[in-house]
């Protein structure tokens, strides 16, 4: 998982439509808006400092765009700081897409749209949206195309001066600081869940995920036309960061 990435041969990784099955059965582990899901290292944390972030940036916003909104935490966090915001939600799971609208209807006096599918297929117009947010999704994009396509069109999608926001499992270009992350990684899950958990989310990791580092997100946001990039955190395999259009 560095570099070397951009020339691995991704047939293994599992399709959208394995990707949707797993989502589909684990919507309750994904609608917990105090602890998020506890596979991720300081995900309440990533989850607060996103949308801090994206509220000190755009403080008038009227427009959100949740890619990957699962059952819906990160609009819903980003509506207690701006509320009656025009949320945009997009999920390649139904039930999560449900569960999302369901949970966010109540808290918005904006309107919802949702989009059921992957983002490379969603239809939005230029400058449409204030804050676009990504909580654990970009690891899902395998080639070099893949990241290039999406992070070109959130920038396309975004207003000017508009924000996007990332939490993910990231990886490490130097493959000595991966292994040793990964093993510090190996030792929280089997903390929290013992030997057993800890080989589970491995083995879903190795079949599912492909994520890049931080650097090469951050010089693919600024080759993408960001003017402005900022790491907000990072422990282990884990960081939350975002540019600015």
């Amino acid at each position: 998982m560095n570099r070397e990435s951009a020339k691995q041969d991704f047939s293994h990784k599992s399709t959208n439509e394995e990707i949707r099955s797993r989502f589909d059965k684990d919507v309750e582990r994904f609608s917990n808006l105090d602890t998020g899901q506890k596979s991720t290292i300081d995900a309440p944390v990533s989850l607060e400092l996103i949308t801090g972030a994206a509220k000190a940036v755009n403080p008038e916003a009227t427009d959100l765009l949740d890619i990957g909104c699962g059952a819906g935490n990160y609009t819903l966090k980003m509506l207690s700081r701006i509320p009656d915001l025009n949320c945009s939600l997009v999920d390649l799971s139904l039930p999560m897409l449900r569960r999302a609208e369901e949970r966010i209807r109540p808290n918005t006096g904006g309107r919802i749209e949702t989009f059921y599918g992957d983002i490379r297929d969603a239809r939005f117009s230029d400058g449409q949206f204030d804050i676009v947010l990504a909580g654990a999704v970009m690891h899902h994009l395998r080639d070099d195309s893949d990241w290039e396509s999406v992070f070109e069109k959130v920038y396309r999608i975004l207003k000017p001066g508009g924000s996007f926001w990332i939490s993910d499992l990231v990886a490490h270009d130097s493959g000595k600081i991966h292994t040793f992350f990964w093993k510090e990684y190996g030792r929280y899950l089997e903390q929290i869940g013992g030997a057993d958990y800890r080989q589970n989310v491995f083995e879903y990791i190795e079949k599912e995920d492909s994520p890049r580092s931080v650097t090469y997100q951050m010089e693919l946001l600024r080759k993408t036309g960001f003017g402005e990039v900022e790491i907000l955190h990072k422990n282990g395999c884990f960081a939350a960061f975002g540019a600015i259009k």
